[in-house]
C-alpha cells in the first residue's frame, strides 16, 4: 500500500482538479498560508493582465460575470479550470472584485471573501503564466445575480459550515467554492431561497450536471484520513467506480450558457511574452498560443 506521504502528494494534485481554491489548496496541510514567490517582472505581468481583464469586463456592459481561474497543469484530468467566483461591477471592495468562497486556514472554516482581480489571478500556482475565463451575463440575469451576491443574508445563508474540496454536488453535508457559486446562481435565478436544499432541488429541476471526474483509487482511500477531502457525502456507486461528481467551472459555464443564451464568453491567457484574448465559446488550446481571430498584446 502507498505510504501516507505518497497519498497526500497525490491528493494535493487531485484536490486542485476537484475545484479547491487557492487558500484551500493549502488549508489543513503543511503548505497552509505559505506565501508565493513572485518576481517583480511576474508581478508586473499579472497587474497588466488584470488590467486587460477589467477592460474586457467594462467593455462588456455587464454587471456580473462568472470568472474561472486555472491553477496547476490539470491536463491529466482533462481539466483546465479549478476555481470559480463572481466578478461584480458594484463590489464594495472595488469594481470587478471577485466574491467567492475560500477556506480560512487560521479558523479552519469556509468564508465568503472579496478579492481584487490581481489577487485572484495571483491565486494560480504559477505566477509566470495563467488562464482566465469570463462569462459575462445579460443584464437581467446579471443584475439578479449581483443583487443576490451583495445581499446581506443570502451569500452567508448558502454557506455550509463544513468545507470539502471534493464536495458532492447533490448533498448539503459539505461544500466547496464552485458549489457555493452554483447554489447562489440558483437562488438568484429562480429558486428564490437561501436554503441549500431548495437551491439544489432547483438545479436538479433545471438539469444542472456535475460531470463525473475520474479520481482513481488513491484519492478514494486517502479521503478517509486527509483534511479537506471527504467521501461520506458521495454515493457508494460513484466511489466504487472511482469517480466523484463535483461542481467545476466547466459545468457552471455550460449551465449558465444554457440558462442565459445571451451570455458572452472571453478567455484570456498570459505567459512571459504576451497576452492572448479570445472572444467566444471556442476554448483556447494548450499553452498560450494565438490562433486567427485572437487578439495578442505583447509585454514590451
Amino acid at each position: 500500500m502507498a505510504t501516507r506521504t505518497a497519498l497526500a502528494r497525490h491528493l494535493i494534485a487531485a484536490c486542485l482538479a476537484l475545484g479547491v481554491n487557492a487558500a484551500a489548496q493549502a488549508g489543513g496541510m503543511i503548505f497552509c498560508d505559505r506565501p508565493a514567490k513572485v518576481t517583480a517582472t511576474a508581478q508586473d505581468h499579472v497587474l497588466r493582465f488584470s488590467a486587460v481583464v477589467k477592460e474586457e469586463l467594462d467593455r462588456s456592459g455587464a454587471t456580473a460575470a462568472v470568472v474561472s481561474r486555472a491553477g496547476l497543469d490539470l491536463a491529466r484530468f482533462g481539466l483546465r479550470y479549478s476555481h470559480a467566483g463572481l466578478a461584480l461591477k458594484s463590489n464594495p471592495n472595488s469594481p470587478w472584485s471577485v466574491r467567492q468562497l475560500y477556506y480560512a486556514c487560521d479558523e479552519a472554516r469556509p468564508r465568503i471573501f472579496d478579492q481584487g482581480m490581481a489577487g485572484f489571478v495571483l491565486g494560480a500556482e504559477q505566477p509566470t503564466e495563467g488562464h482566465l475565463s469570463l462569462v459575462m451575463l445579460p443584464q437581467e440575469k446579471g443584475d439578479a445575480l449581483q443583487a443576490a451576491a451583495l445581499d446581506a443574508q443570502t451569500p452567508l445563508a448558502l454557506l455550509a459550515g463544513e468545507y470539502s474540496a471534493n464536495a458532492y454536488a447533490y448533498s448539503t453535508r459539505y461544500q466547496n467554492c464552485n458549489q457555493w457559486l452554483v447554489e447562489l446562481i440558483a437562488s438568484a435565478w429562480g429558486a428564490a431561497t437561501s436554503k441549500r436544499e431548495e437551491a439544489q432541488r432547483w438545479l436538479r429541476e433545471h438539469d444542472y450536471e456535475a460531470e463525473p471526474v475520474n479520481v482513481g483509487a488513491a484519492l478514494v482511500l486517502a479521503a478517509h484520513f486527509v483534511p479537506l477531502v471527504h467521501v461520506l457525502d458521495h454515493p457508494d456507486e460513484d466511489l466504487s467506480a472511482r469517480t466523484m461528481r463535483v461542481s467545476l467551472p466547466d459545468s457552471i459555464e455550460h449551465f449558465v450558457q444554457r440558462e442565459a443564451p445571451q451570455a458572452r464568453r472571453v478567455e484570456l491567457c498570459y505567459n512571459t511574452s504576451h497576452i492572448v484574448i479570445r472572444r467566444g465559446w471556442q476554448p483556447l488550446g494548450a499553452g498560450c498560443e494565438a490562433q486567427p481571430g485572437d487578439e495578442v498584446i505583447g509585454f514590451d
